[in-house]
């Protein structure tokens, strides 16, 4: 893979500033947010009034820590503009979640706010290795979803040339990617597999494509699943990581050059890392759930903003700022299986780690009596389509969670494509729990 750190001389003055001049500047804009927000939202004045905490109490960062969480479902209770905090008018572009748990969640921009992102984005963009003048493969969904438009314009700031494809029609991407001969690709990880299975699929080797760089996020992703789309590519796999209440991509980023974590563009966003049952603030390098607030964001502040994501806050390596760990999963797709934690991103380390077997993979619970159980639907790789050959893969895999994750499985080895394939992020988990 070619070297691509990026030159020092190139990077905002603030990613390699002193710890001491990153904290000031956040509490100087956590003071600024935490008002706006207070001033101009309805519900965060309530809340915090009825928490007996003022603006005013703000004095240092940890005093952050009085102030009372925000949840998805607020969102959904002030649905659709009851959490902005500027007039209408005065924003630039919406965006919402598919809303297929309920009532969508919105989130809006303003002009400054719009130019604040591009920037982010741009900057985890070079992190990333990708350089000014490259061309962009952008795989991400447009529309509601931040992903398609929030790469889209990062690019464009970056000073890319941008291929706005979007997620589906997977031979198209593979004739785009070979014919526009793109360096970067930005997609979710689950579609980037899709994308290498059509490449076999078409006789090519990915090997001997243009891409050098893979900038993944949307989902969860595991360290195994980076080495295998290195190893097929021959290119850098780095995490992005964002959420639409807080943003959208470029939130956080890995720098090509360590790839040890996303990176927290901290000049913008506070973390925090919580218990996720007691809400008690824990020390960096505790494991716990993230916790953010926006720290310049004027369309929609957000205040301590629990996003159920797990990880770690660890120093800074490549920048000053502070990096999380790569997320392992979320506290609400956690699955509890008779008293064990699960989560998806540990089977996928097993199927990665199982030869015989492709790394598409689906998992489904289900009642089998009283008790709860866990299938995990894979397949075959092409080369070993036997009978005996899945058969051995099962077994294999069956001893690799049951040992690994700490719970006992049916594994079943399909053919190769059975598994439902991901167009944007992949469901990797189907809870048939209540049915039957």
């Amino acid at each position: 893979m070619k070297d691509l750190t990026p030159d020092r001389a190139t990077l905002d003055p603030i990613e390699i500033a002193s710890i001491d001049e990153i904290r000031a500047l956040q509490l100087d804009r956590l003071k600024w947010s935490v008002r706006h927000a207070y001033d101009n939202v309805p519900m965060y004045k309530q809340r915090f009034d009825a928490a007996g905490v003022h603006p005013d109490d703000l004095q240092q960062l940890s005093d952050l820590a009085k102030f009372p969480f925000t949840y998805k479902t607020d969102l959904r209770d002030n649905y659709p503009f009851g959490l902005f905090a500027v007039p209408r008018e005065q924003i630039r572009r919406i965006h919402a979640s598919s809303g297929t748990t309920g009532k969508p969640t919105v989130v809006g921009y303003t002009e400054n706010d719009l130019n604040n992102w591009a920037n982010l984005v741009a900057r985890s963009m070079r992190a990333s290795g990708t350089r000014s003048g490259d061309i962009v493969h952008v795989a991400y969904g447009y529309g509601l979803f931040t992903g398609g438009l929030g790469a889209h314009y990062g690019a464009e700031r970056l000073g890319a040339t941008v291929v706005p494809i979007s997620g589906g029609m997977t031979e198209r991407q593979v004739t785009l990617i070979q014919d526009f001969k793109p360096t970067t690709i930005m997609v979710t990880p689950s579609y980037m597999l899709n994308i290498l299975e059509q490449f076999h699929k078409a006789g090519l080797d990915p090997r001997d494509s243009s891409l050098e760089v893979g900038i993944f996020g949307a989902e969860p992703w595991t360290d195994s699943m980076r080495r295998e789309v290195e190893d097929a590519f021959d290119m850098h796999a780095v995490d992005i990581y964002g959420l639409s209440e807080i943003m959208g991509p470029g939130v956080a980023n890995e720098c090509v050059e360590t790839k040890d974590g996303p990176v927290i563009w901290e000049d913008h966003f506070l973390p925090e890392i919580i218990h996720p049952e007691t809400g008690e603030v824990l020390p960096d390098g505790e494991i716990g759930e993230l916790v953010f607030t926006t720290l310049t964001k004027e369309g929609l502040p957000m205040i301590r903003y629990r996003t159920r994501d797990l990880t770690r806050l660890l120093p800074g390596t490549a920048r000053s700022m502070r990096r999380m760990e790569k997320i392992t999963g979320r506290s609400d797709d956690m699955i509890i299986l008779r008293g064990v934690n699960v989560f998806p991103t540990q089977i996928e380390e097993q199927v990665l780690a199982t030869g015989g077997i492709s790394p598409h993979f689906q998992i489904e619970l289900y009642k089998s009596g009283r008790m709860d159980g866990m299938r995990v639907y894979v397949e075959a790789s092409e080369d070993s389509t036997d009978e005996a050959s899945k058969t051995a893969a099962a077994r294999m895999l069956t001893k690799r969670i049951k040992d690994v994750v700490g719970v006992s499985t049916e594994i079943i080895v399909g053919a190769p494509g059975e598994v439902e394939r991901s167009q944007g992020k992949a469901q990797r988990v189907v809870d048939n729990r209540g049915k039957g």
